[in-house]
């Protein structure tokens, strides 16, 4: 199953953590890596701005892409939150295999007989 590593920017710690918790909490990251913060420069309704914002690394399956997406559009503060996508084309075996099995649909979610 193919990994993708996600990038946003939250505009706090404690707005990265919440997110943090919930991608996690519904099996939608395996890991989710909480930078330091950093400033950021950019261009936004035609006007130079910066700020201080904080970095978070979203380690997650290609297959929960839609949904990962979903919940940080819904808990993201911004109009409009960055959002990337960067398809992972090599990593330790061992690392991809557990990312895919900690996001795969928890057994709890599926109807009694299936597996």
């Amino acid at each position: 199953m193919p990994t993708l590593l996600v990038l946003t920017n939250l505009p706090d710690a404690d707005s990265a953590q919440t997110l943090a918790h919930h991608l996690i909490e519904q099996s939608l990251a395996a890991c989710v890596s909480i930078l330091p913060p950093c400033r950021s420069v950019y261009r936004w309704q035609g006007k130079t701005e910066q700020a201080s914002e904080v970095p978070v690394l979203i380690k997650t399956a290609e297959e929960r892409y839609p949904e990962l997406e979903a919940v940080i559009r819904s808990h993201h503060p911004y109009e409009l939150p960055e959002i990337v996508a960067v398809s992972v084309e090599r990593g330790l075996p061992e690392y991809l295999a557990w990312v895919a099995q900690s996001t795969a649909a928890s057994m709890s979610s599926r109807p009694s007989g299936t597996t």
